[in-house]
């Protein structure tokens, strides 16, 4: 039988998503090209962002369509929503949507293999909303995908925090920490397996906290000195994590990642907003000056560390002044990049019911000024790079040309260099030598010796 999953939204979805899809083959399913031909469609969705519901519910109606299709032919589709819409709607989708098979939410994941079972047995779903109902959340043992050089590995599921505009705490519940030992066998097996470069994931990763048989508890830096200790060991070249809180980022953190070079010199730290107002109203728990003191902190420990975040405009009551103050913070930081976006209320936080509205027109224009500050700070940064020699994880061939190999530094910049397709995989030197909007060119590639 055959299987085809859609994911959006995070990282943590697509960590979730590979788990799943090893769950598939472990029973002998193959991987379809595309959902129309498949036995089994996942969907796993995001609600982050109301334009991400809309997608999903866009892409709902198209496999409802295809199911049909399909039963006139007597060949059935199992259809199957996962992740955090389907945990935030629940039966409200099935009931909108009949053709919906399964409705599987963020808790409810360790029940996929009887959903395969019923499929090949050409069973219905009538006792898993039950079952679905009563799941509670686990952590999978392996989240590799398939043939790849780069692995996520969920540490934490889940948030405490309840920032006031967002919806996560609500469709993830609160937070759970991993076994350290399954943190670091994880790592251990996908080193085995070729894997050079991890990502540490969690809604809120930092917060990561252990105490079951631990003397005196570990927390997220006693993690990441045995995440970095398991990686020499097993091959595992980088390291990353996502995404990090600034309320909760320790100065053992910063030391921890600054005596450890398998650490990548970057850093995604979401700031959100620069108003201490508004930092307070979304409930994140810092100030300006303290976020701004801690990559000052971070900086000094880490020269050359590049710097990205999140930025969110148009919160309920913001006014110009507190937009200017984003800008200068902005202006003092100086990131690599942002994700940008104007505030989108979502049914059930804290912010839904906020007075002090912005109007669409007025979101789009505070937030067009931040974007336009970014690409200013982005194509800044990058020009002042050329010259620099890199070592660069080598990623896959270019989109744009056959000829080159795409890849990455440990700052998280593309450059693009010709190069041989036995490269992809591995790590190579280049000196970054122009520059073509915010990717990198380069004229030569050298490997890595012992990498």
């Amino acid at each position: 039988m055959t299987y085809f999953f859609e994911t959006y939204g995070c990282q943590m979805n697509s960590a979730e998503s590979a788990a799943l899809a090893l769950v598939c083959r472990e029973r002998g399913w193959i991987a379809a090209d595309d959902g129309e031909s498949a036995d089994l469609v996942l969907l796993n969705t995001c609600s982050v962002r109301l334009t991400a519901e809309k997608r999903a519910l866009g892409r709902i109606a198209l496999y409802a369509a295809v199911k049909k299709k399909r039963l006139e032919r007597g060949r059935p589709l199992t259809l199957v929503l996962a992740g955090c819409m389907a945990q935030r709607l629940g039966k409200e989708l099935q009931a909108q949507f009949p053709a919906v098979d399964y409705v599987m939410g963020t808790a409810a994941r360790s029940l996929f293999p009887l959903i395969l079972e019923a499929a090949e047995k050409a069973l219905g779903p009538e006792t898993f909303p039950e079952m679905a109902e009563q799941a509670v959340f686990s952590f999978s043992p392996s989240h590799m995908e398939e043939r790849q050089f780069r692995s996520f590995v969920p540490i934490m599921h889940g948030c405490d925090n309840f920032c006031s505009y967002c919806i996560v705490p609500y469709v993830r519940g609160r937070e759970v920490s991993r076994d350290p030992r399954l943190i670091t066998g994880e790592i251990r097996l996908v080193g085995e397996r070729g894997v050079r470069e991890i990502t540490l994931l969690g809604q809120n990763v930092n917060s990561y906290r252990w105490n079951g048989g631990v003397s005196g508890g570990l927390d997220f830096a006693g993690l990441l000195r045995l995440a970095a200790a398991q990686a020499a060991q097993s091959g595992v070249r980088w390291v990353r994590f996502l995404s990090a809180n600034p309320r909760d980022f320790s100065g053992e953190t910063i030391r921890v990642m600054a005596e450890n070079p398998v650490f990548c010199r970057h850093l995604h730290l979401c700031v959100q907003h620069g108003s201490n107002r508004v930092l307070s109203a979304m409930n994140r728990g810092y100030t300006r000056e303290r976020y701004l003191g801690l990559i000052k902190e971070i900086r000094s420990a880490m020269p050359g560390i590049s710097l990205s975040t999140d930025i969110l405009v148009g919160f309920p009551g913001e006014t110009g002044e507190d937009l200017e103050q984003t800008l200068e913070l902005m202006e003092e930081a100086r990131f690599l990049y942002a994700y940008m976006y104007h505030y989108n209320p979502r049914e059930g936080t804290a912010a839904y019911n906020l007075p002090g509205r912005i109007s669409e027109e007025v979101k789009r224009e505070r937030l067009s000024r931040v974007i336009a500050l970014q690409k200013k700070h982005t194509a800044e940064l990058l020009k002042s790079r050329i010259g620099s020699r890199e070592r660069v994880l080598v990623e896959g061939i270019s989109r744009k040309n056959a000829d080159e190999l795409i890849t990455r530094t440990e700052r998280d910049e593309m450059a693009v260099v010709p190069g041989p397709v036995s490269m992809i995989g591995r790590f190579a030197e280049l000196t970054l030598s122009s520059l073509r909007g915010n990717t990198f060119r380069a004229k030569e590639l050298r490997i890595c010796p012992g990498v």
